[in-house]
């Protein structure tokens, strides 16, 4: 049996433009046969990837990229300067041996040649990069052959942990590929969301101050799309698929608490300059499973009405508790324990699941689900 971790999220965003489409607007979905603001869960799942940046360690971190040839060369030219020359060409074989195929990028007509790439993006984690790096490094001064074994078995150990999270594709060969140890939804407003029109201009600051009789105007004009809304946030994380990605039990914690952390305050940066919409969550509430993971998202199938006494909101956070309480009375499915972190005091609140302050969420977490007949405490891996 499973454990899983779910976040469920009520928070409120002002003007703002976050996620945009392909033509600049915010991005929509109808839901409930409701036009709705949402936010994609790759664009939160990148926003999240930047909290780690600057949460965690390098070394616990990957690198999605296709110039994974370059970034390989350079790791064997930091361990063995004499191969420096050489690195490149022994990059590309380490892949070659994985069985990805790499080849020359587009460059301008007398641009300098540069590393090959890859055809689609490849993530890898700092140590299976240095641990690549020193195995090509090996079989250059000692004149072996590449082991395509070694390599393979590289390319699946000693996972990062967002690739642990998030997965990995390798088209070419898909032994290679991670399982994503996450769920994200795409963010819905949980009420009726409109697109309006911001018209701005620009005035052009060395003409202002010339001849007053000039007629200085605007040096630019335009408009730009925003919306604002309550959205409901989800995600999932299988405990014990995750501890099957890193196959270390502390790995394992502090992925966890780094994602709650990461994913509950980290904020999609689309016209953050123009809009300065960083908010925090309103309502935070973490329940670890043993049965299946849910959404809650059907508490707002039927959108969240106006109402001039209550803000959208407080009507939100009743929404999702009504919602969990019939969840748990019709299926029985109810969580093994639910933590809740809310700037509001109300009974829907106190419903959700024990309060705790933010900075106690993690810490209660973490106990919670060591002392759950979670993965993180076995030896063997059983899939959910």
């Amino acid at each position: 049996m499973s454990t899983y971790v779910d976040i469920h999220i009520i928070q409120n965003l002002p003007p703002s433009c976050v996620n945009r489409d392909d033509t600049g607007s915010p991005k929509s979905a109808v839901y409930g046969g409701v036009r709705r603001l949402r936010i994609s869960s790759q664009s939160w799942k990148h926003a999240t990837r930047l909290y780690f940046q600057d949460h965690l360690d390098s070394s616990e971190l990957g690198t999605r990229t296709k110039r994974v040839v370059g970034l390989l060369a350079s790791e064997i030219t930091t361990q063995a300067a004499d191969l420096a020359d050489d690195a490149e060409n022994l990059a590309e074989e380490i892949f070659k041996a994985a069985g990805i195929k790499t080849s020359s990028p587009r460059t301008t007509k007398g641009a300098a040649p540069k590393p090959a790439e890859s055809g689609y993006l490849i993530f890898l984690s700092y140590r299976q990069i240095v641990q690549l790096a020193e195995l090509a490094v090996k079989c250059s001064h000692s004149g072996a052959p590449l082991d395509k074994k070694a390599v393979k078995t590289i390319f699946k150990s000693d996972n990062s942990i967002d690739v642990a999270l998030f997965g990995r594709m390798v088209a070419d060969d898909a032994d290679l590929n991670v399982d994503a140890a996450c769920q994200v939804a795409h963010a819905l407003s949980t009420h009726a969301a409109e697109n309006e029109y911001d018209f701005f201009t620009a005035v052009d600051d060395a003409k202002a101050r010339s001849d007053a009789e000039e007629d200085v105007g605007a040096g630019m004009m335009g408009t730009v799309e925003f919306s604002s809304a309550t959205v409901y946030r989800y995600a999932t994380v299988n405990l014990d698929m995750l501890h099957e990605n890193l196959g270390d039990k502390e790995a394992t914690l502090r992925a966890l608490t780094a994602f709650v952390d990461g994913f509950a305050t980290s904020m999609p940066t689309g016209k953050q300059n123009t809009f300065a919409n960083r908010t925090l969550p309103d309502a935070i509430v973490v329940m670890v499973r043993d049965d299946q993971p849910i959404s809650f998202v059907g508490a707002f199938e039927e959108a969240v009405k106006q109402d001039s006494s209550r803000g959208y909101v407080a009507r939100s956070i009743d929404a999702l508790a009504t919602y969990a309480d019939k969840v748990v009375a019709q299926y029985g499915l109810e969580p093994q324990e639910s933590f809740v972190v809310a700037l509001d005091d109300s009974d829907a609140v106190n419903r959700l699941g024990r309060r705790v302050t933010y900075k106690e969420l993690s810490t209660a977490v973490r106990a919670s689900v060591q002392g759950s007949n979670s993965e993180t405490d076995a030896s063997s891996p059983e899939q959910g």
